[in-house]
């Protein structure tokens, strides 16, 4: 464990370079989705019949859905390129191993480092929902961990694998839409629905939604919680495979 702290400790000496422009990234992104599809989008919703989606305001609605989803797209950029660079690009990885750092302690480091970047962002947007009012139950604490542990889910098994293009566009770009972001998932075909419960986005909005609502179920967000637990317990343990293997070459 040692090992892994000191591989986040120089992530952080970098990230103080920069910090200023992330926290400041981080902190836009939400004002800007709240604003314009929340309250913007959200008032043409409110004139329709219908008033509101799932019982709530469409900015209520879309909001933990936009939580759960930059989880998954601030992983996704954490462990693609970045994690690419370490590796063949800049050999950072290979300096670390000329230490008495062991394959393990960068895995783990890597995965401590993300969770320390998805805090950051999550705090940050929870922190913009409560500024627009978007959040209307104690639980709603609890929606911060689960947006950690969703895009841990996301970015764990993406440590894993390599073909950044394809992830982008057959995996992200679509999840980002079809996920449960935007409008429930159960308007989808039935077929389409089927698949977006087979990702974690899917569990990660329902969840994070739920504990923001306050319409949370203890059965239910324990099978989230597991299916979210599984995503990330599984991508580790193959970075942990896929990490020796780039890395003895």
């Amino acid at each position: 464990m040692n090992g892994a702290v000191k591989v986040l400790a120089h992530h952080l000496r970098l990230y103080r370079r920069v910090w200023k422009g992330s926290v400041f990234v981080s902190f836009v992104s939400p004002v800007l989705y709240l604003a314009s599809i929340g309250i913007g989008l959200g008032s043409l919703v409110s004139r329709g019949p219908a008033h509101t989606v799932g019982g709530v305001s469409y900015a209520a609605f879309i909001a933990p859905g936009l939580l759960a989803a930059t989880a998954m797209m601030t992983a996704t950029s954490e462990t693609t390129f970045p994690i690419m660079a370490r590796v063949y690009w800049m050999r950072t990885y290979d300096a670390m191993l000329a230490s008495p750092l062991q394959v393990r302690h960068l895995v783990a480091g890597e995965v401590l480092w993300l969770t320390f970047r998805l805090a950051t962002v999550s705090v940050i947007f929870f922190v913009v929902m409560a500024a627009f009012q978007t959040v209307h139950s104690v639980q709603a604490i609890f929606a911060v961990p689960v947006a950690i542990l969703s895009g841990l889910a996301f970015g764990a098994p993406v440590m894993a694998w390599s073909p950044f293009a394809l992830l982008f566009r057959f995996v992200v770009t679509p999840l980002f839409v079809l996920g449960g972001t935007f409008f429930p998932i159960d308007r989808l075909p039935r077929i389409v629905e089927g698949i977006a419960w087979l990702t974690p986005l899917a569990h990660g909005v329902a969840l994070t939604r739920s504990l923001t609502t306050g319409q949370a179920a203890l059965p239910t967000a324990i099978g989230h919680v597991a299916v979210l637990a599984a995503y990330a317990t599984i991508g580790v343990a193959v970075a942990m495979v896929t990490f020796r293997q780039e890395l003895a070459r």
